[in-house]
C-alpha cells in the first residue's frame, strides 16, 4: 500500500531536515513525502523542496496544510506529522501492516526529546500516555476513511487531531497503536514558549467542546488519570514531577485565556 506521510510547517529550519531523512529511512517501501509550508521565511522552504516528493505553499493553518496534503498525495494511507517529529524505520511498515490487519486508523506512540528542564518535564509527562485514548490521536488513515469523514476540520487549530479522531470512533472506525513510538523533538522548550503555544490552542476549544462535549471534558483536565495509575514514577522522580505539575498549571491557566477568547471572538 502507498503511504504518502504529510509534514505540515512553518518556520520548521531547524527540525524539517531530520523529519524528512527519517521518512526517506523507513523500511516500507512505497512511502511519498509531501510538504505542505505556512509560507516560511527560513530555510525550510529549500529542505522541503530538496527533500521532499511535493511541495506546496499554503495556509492559513495547519488544518488546511493538512487537508491540501492530502488532495496532493497519491497514497491509499495518509500519514500526518509535525516537522519537529523523528520516525524510527520500522513506524510506517508497522503502521501499514496494522492496516492491512483490518485497521481503519493507527495511532503512533510519541516519546519527547529536548534540552532543559522544561523539555525534560515534558518527555517525564508523555512518558504516562501510552495507550491513553483520552490523549493520543491517530496519524496513519486509510484515505477512504478520511474521504468519509471529511478531513480535518479547517476552524480548528490544536484539537485537529482529536477531532479527527474522534470523529473517526465515532463512524465506526477500527484504530490499532504501532509498537515503535516516534521522537518529539521539543528543542530547548522554555516554560513560556509551551503556555504561548497553549494559549494559541485554546483559542478553538470552545469549538471543539461543543462539537464533543463528553470527550472534550476527559482531555482537558491538566491532571489526567494517567499520572494517577503510575504513583511510582511520579514518587521516584520528584524533581520532573513537581515541574510537570507546575508546567500543567501553568499550561491549563494559558489555555483558559485563550478558551476565553475563543468564546469572545465567538460571540463577536
Amino acid at each position: 500500500m502507498k503511504v504518502s506521510a504529510v509534514v505540515t510547517t512553518r518556520n520548521s529550519g531547524g527540525t524539517l531536515e531530520a523529519c524528512l531523512l527519517s521518512l526517506r529511512a523507513q523500511t516500507h517501501p512505497d512511502l511519498e513525502v509531501v510538504v505542505v509550508d505556512n509560507h516560511s521565511g527560513d530555510a525550510t522552504p529549500e529542505i522541503g523542496r530538496r527533500l521532499a516528493d511535493v511541495f506546496e505553499q499554503a495556509g492559513p493553518e495547519r488544518s488546511r496544510q493538512r487537508n491540501l496534503g492530502l488532495e496532493r498525495g497519491a497514497g491509499e494511507l495518509l500519514l500526518f506529522l509535525d516537522s519537529d517529529m523523528v520516525l524510527p524505520p520500522p513506524v510506517v511498515a508497522e503502521g501499514v501492516a496494522a492496516i492491512a490487519a483490518g485497521a481503519d486508523a493507527v495511532i503512533i506512540p510519541e516519546v519527547s526529546v529536548g534540552d532543559g528542564f522544561w523539555a525534560r518535564c515534558k518527555a517525564f509527562e508523555r512518558s504516562f500516555y501510552p495507550g491513553d485514548d483520552r490523549v493520543e490521536a491517530a496519524r496513519l488513515f486509510r484515505r477512504e476513511l478520511l474521504a468519509r469523514i471529511g478531513g480535518f476540520d479547517e476552524t480548528l487549530t490544536g484539537p485537529e487531531d482529536w477531532d479527527l479522531t474522534v470523529r473517526a470512533r465515532a463512524a465506526g472506525a477500527a484504530i490499532a497503536r504501532t509498537a515503535t513510538p516516534l521522537t518529539h523533538d521539543e528543542g530547548h522548550l522554555t516554560l513560556r514558549e509551551t503556555m504561548a503555544a497553549k494559549l494559541y490552542y485554546g483559542r478553538s476549544m470552545p469549538a471543539y467542546i461543543r462539537k464533543h462535549p463528553q470527550v472534550a471534558l476527559g482531555q482537558v483536565t491538566p491532571f489526567r488519570p494517567a499520572f494517577l495509575r503510575h504513583p511510582g514514577t511520579l514518587a521516584r522522580d520528584p524533581v520532573h514531577t513537581g515541574g510537570m505539575l507546575a508546567m500543567k498549571v501553568a499550561e491549563s491557566a494559558a489555555g483558559l485565556v485563550g478558551t476565553v477568547q475563543g468564546l469572545w471572538r465567538g460571540r463577536a
